[in-house]
């Protein structure tokens, strides 16, 4: 297995740290794939986040990372609409990830696409009204993550997936969604790897139905790691196996220290 791992993405939120706290072991582990020649990403559903003050932060913490090193969900989708060429979107976010859509056309006033991320206090009577009258006139919703709730900042909250559906049913439209477990997300990671062979990267995440669903679609090895928003009953009740399970990052480092091949995972362990 050591030998045939040749990158590894590894979702931030739950993996690396959580509730800005850093797992130990997680800095080291990077430390020593990236000493082996492994390329490694670092993936955050996150839409408040950009990748510049991102970076920054785990820089600041220890880790030895690159900007193209990190994809959040707010790039990812500003690159998917600009693929779109879109004549007009409404960016519903607020915070640093707005910096990722400063090569779109915005007017809230008459939008071809509404762009729906973590838009905290401005989730309001008026501006959830607005979107969906855009909605009944044509207007077209991204949204950038399926998450209906997230406890990354401490207390449990409900979140962008949440406002999403509830616009799609009330306007009777479809969606486009582009964070995990969706393909958009891990196809703009993919894309920054060249042309790396899927089955030889390895995606390590702590959400049984976000991160190693959609891994595993992407056509991904994946790993599941016990903490963060891990929910042991995500793993009973769905019919998503991962290929490898460990209590911490910390134990990841298993994998880089058996020679046997891959067929024989450690599954459980």
């Amino acid at each position: 297995m050591k030998d045939e791992i040749a990158g590894v993405i590894f979702d931030l939120d739950g993996v690396l740290e959580f509730q800005d706290k850093v797992y130990p072991g997680a800095i080291e582990l990077l430390d020593s794939r990236r000493g082996k020649g492994v390329s490694i990403r670092i993936l955050s559903n996150s839409t408040l986040k950009s990748r510049k003050p991102c970076t920054e932060n785990l820089s600041k913490k220890g880790f030895a990372v690159y900007q193209h090193e990190v994809i959040t969900a707010s790039f990812a989708i500003a690159q998917h609409l600009e693929t779109l060429n879109p004549k007009s979107c409404w960016v519903m976010l607020k915070g640093e990830g707005l910096e990722e859509f400063r090569n779109l056309h915005h007017d809230p006033d008459n939008p071809e696409y509404i762009a729906l991320g973590d838009f905290r206090d401005g989730f309001n009577f008026q501006n959830l009204n607005r979107a969906l009258r855009f909605l009944l006139k044509g207007a077209k919703l991204v949204v950038m993550i399926t998450e209906i709730t997230d406890n990354n900042m401490g207390e449990l909250e409900l979140t962008v997936g949440t406002y999403g559906k509830m616009l799609e049913d009330a306007a009777g439209i479809k969606a486009t969604y582009i964070g995990k477990s969706n393909c958009y997300i891990f196809d703009s990671t993919l894309d920054t790897m060249g042309n790396m062979e899927r089955s030889k990267i390895l995606m390590v995440g702590d959400r049984v139905k976000t991160d190693i669903l959609g891994a595993g679609r992407a056509g991904l090895k994946t790993a599941l790691v016990k903490t963060g928003e891990f929910q042991e009953m995500d793993l009973k009740s769905s019919n998503i196996t991962p290929d490898y399970i460990f209590d911490s990052i910390r134990e990841v480092v298993k994998l880089f220290q058996r020679s046997q091949p891959i067929e024989e995972d450690i599954r459980g362990c």
